[in-house]
């Protein structure tokens, strides 16, 4: 493998197709994940305001979604991805099934942050007569904030990982050139390559997440 003006060039493509996909999809992810994840918590039979039947339907149906593979998922999404967006190929093709495949599993991170919040400091703020939504807003986000930055580097380094796949559909990115060059070409410099950069990309967010959670957390001050 040659590192040539072409070959540098590519892998900037790459990466930056890599970034704008995963980051345009966790932003969409979250935007979704997020009020269904309050829900979930919030209507549990337990929770501030207990639907239990709409609890268990949104579960199985976030359920049922998280355990359809991504790989499997990207192909059955081909046809509203070409509807919504004219094609299928590129990078932002990828960012509807990404979506759809990440808004279960941030859904599930933020209920079990919101979990983790100490129930003594919910049922203080009810005595108080606070509404559901203030509980919501001025408590349970609040406290949860340490933990919902660690599951935030832990989605969307999930959600590099799903995008790594979309190189089997023309999807572009580092993923792309990794299966192009190294598993159709034979050119495992190239795959290498590729992976250092998603492992050093995986690593930043990650740093990222953990720094930002200890500063939010009040407890370590």
């Amino acid at each position: 493998m040659t590192f040539d003006s072409a070959t540098l060039e590519m892998l900037k493509a790459g990466l930056f197709d890599t970034l704008f996909m995963v980051f345009l999809s966790s932003f969409f992810a979250y935007l979704i994940g997020i009020p269904l994840g309050i829900i979930l918590v919030v209507t549990d039979k337990e929770g501030i305001y207990p639907i239990p039947w709409l609890q268990k339907v949104l579960g199985i149906a976030i359920n049922l979604l998280r355990s359809i593979p991504f790989i499997i998922l990207l192909i059955l999404v081909l046809p509203f991805t070409e509807f919504l967006l004219g094609t299928t190929l590129g990078a932002k093709a990828v960012v509807p099934p990404l979506v759809i495949a990440a808004a279960p599993y941030v859904a599930r991170m933020v209920e079990s942050s919101f979990r983790e919040v100490d129930g003594g400091v919910i049922e203080a703020a009810k005595s108080m007569g606070a509404s559901t939504m203030q509980i919501v807003w001025k408590v349970l986000l609040p406290e949860a904030k340490p933990s919902l930055l660690v599951g935030a580097a832990i989605s969307i380094t999930t959600i590099l990982g799903y995008s790594t796949m979309a190189g089997f559909t023309g999807g572009g990115g580092l993923g792309d050139i990794a299966i192009r060059y190294g598993y159709y070409r034979y050119e495992t410099g190239m795959m290498l390559v590729t992976v250092a950069v998603l492992v050093i990309i995986v690593q930043i967010i990650q740093e990222a997440g953990i720094k930002w959670s200890k500063k939010s957390d009040k407890r370590i001050r």
